[in-house]
């Protein structure tokens, strides 16, 4: 059986590789041995999980991150993150993950081997195992290196946090910077520059979610969602649909680095529409703002946290911004994308 330290990896995808054959299984076998103590499949045609208590939680998504490996970062490390984190906020222990791939032919064995090694380490970080998973491979053109799938189960230990619990009052709170993710990546890609200065935030946030629920009654964090695509703009202007309130955000309290400001507007793209990979929104009582706040800063993914704002009595579904001469003004959904797939 070829190994990860054999010449194995000087080779290429190829399209026997997804063929069922002895292509198949080596490469299945060598991405196993990569996963390791992850990995709880017993190469059967489904997973056979022990009895869980409590509702489950259920999540999938898909990735196709361009470029696959960058600062801080790859598509197998973006993975987990995302499915992870998705579990998370919903207020369940994320517990298993399924992975499939698809690669594409001459692809080097060596970047799927790199991103197999992202994914190990994050679902260690994250405490999660990987159960099941699947491989295809496409011909050349068919699609760009590697695509990844995975879908994450999730136990719920306490009610599931719902946008509904949000209300009048609450204090919105960010646990960390946002745009860094999207200036980093569109740095690499046009080689701008500012991709040394400017790393991914990418990284899995349960850990810190947990130490937030552990330090507050259940009931002080009302609701979480992970600031992904659409950035912040897209997560205020969907809770505002959800509550029926106005949110009121101020524009000095936004947390964004000097260098991530100053590519974003060389760019002309606004940060609050940029995607995050490491980055939460907590709607937060407001008499236990001041706990939750400490607490993510205590976290290594949360010492940038803030409170950039709260939900209003203005019985409107928008996202209000007050700006730094005091004036307020409202802040437009974007209506399609601003910018490429970053995730």
């Amino acid at each position: 059986m070829p190994t990860a330290t054999t010449s194995f990896l000087d080779q290429q995808i190829v399209l026997d590789h997804g063929t069922g054959a002895r292509l198949s299984r080596e490469l299945v076998e060598f991405v196993v041995e990569v996963l390791a103590d992850v990995y709880l499949g017993e190469m059967e045609d489904s997973a056979i999980l022990p009895p869980l208590d409590g509702a489950l939680a259920m999540t999938t998504d898909s990735f196709v991150v361009d470029p696959p490996f960058f600062g801080n970062g790859d598509i197998g490390k973006i993975a987990v993150c995302g499915t992870v984190n998705d579990l998370a906020v919903a207020g369940a222990q994320p517990r298993y993950l399924t992975l499939a791939m698809i690669l594409e032919s001459g692809l080097p064995l060596a970047q799927l081997h790199r991103a197999l090694e992202s994914v190990r380490d994050t679902a260690r970080e994250a405490g999660i195992k990987i159960v099941a998973g699947d491989t295809k491979v496409v011909g050349a053109g068919e699609a760009d290196g590697i695509f990844l799938n995975t879908t994450g189960v999730g136990v719920f230990t306490s009610p599931p946090k719902r946008m509904k619990d949000v209300t009048v009052g609450d204090k919105i709170l960010l646990s960390g910077p946002i745009g860094d993710h999207t200036i980093h990546l569109l740095s690499v890609r046009e080689g701008l520059g500012f991709e040394s200065n400017v790393l991914s935030d990418c990284a899995p946030l349960n850990g810190m979610i947990d130490a937030v629920r552990g330090a507050v009654p259940e009931s002080a964090v009302r609701s979480m969602r992970d600031v992904t695509r659409g950035g912040l703009n897209a997560v205020l202007h969907e809770y505002a649909s959800a509550v029926g309130h106005a949110l009121r955000v101020e524009e000095e309290a936004l947390p964004i680095s000097f260098e991530t400001a100053m590519a974003a507007d060389m760019l002309g793209i606004n940060p609050i529409n940029c995607a995050n990979e490491g980055c939460l929104a907590l709607f937060v009582a407001p008499e236990h703002a001041d706990d939750v706040l400490r607490t993510l800063r205590a976290h290594p993914y949360g010492k940038g946290a803030v409170v950039i704002g709260e939900v209003t009595e203005r019985p409107d579904p928008v996202v209000e911004l007050t700006g730094k001469d005091g004036r307020v003004s409202e802040v437009e959904e974007l209506q399609g994308a601003e910018l490429p797939r970053l995730c």
